[in-house]
């Protein structure tokens, strides 16, 4: 069975699906999408620490 192409959100640059790391290497906006939180600047740069700090493990904690 053949996936659909990324279907791309308006007025948006990103992919309309959330990225696990698996399919390429995950960035802080993954990451805050993951906890189910609203990206912003500030959770942003929490989350590029995060990543800094703890690598894939860092958005591990949130999948399945």
């Amino acid at each position: 069975m053949k996936s659909a192409p990324d279907e791309q959100q308006p007025g948006k640059t990103r992919p309309a699906r959330l990225y696990s790391g698996g399919e390429r290497p995950f960035d802080p906006e993954d990451l805050v999408m993951a906890s189910g939180r609203d990206v912003t600047p500030e959770r942003l740069e929490v989350a590029r620490h995060l990543i800094e700090k703890e690598g894939a493990a860092a958005l591990e904690r949130y999948l399945p």
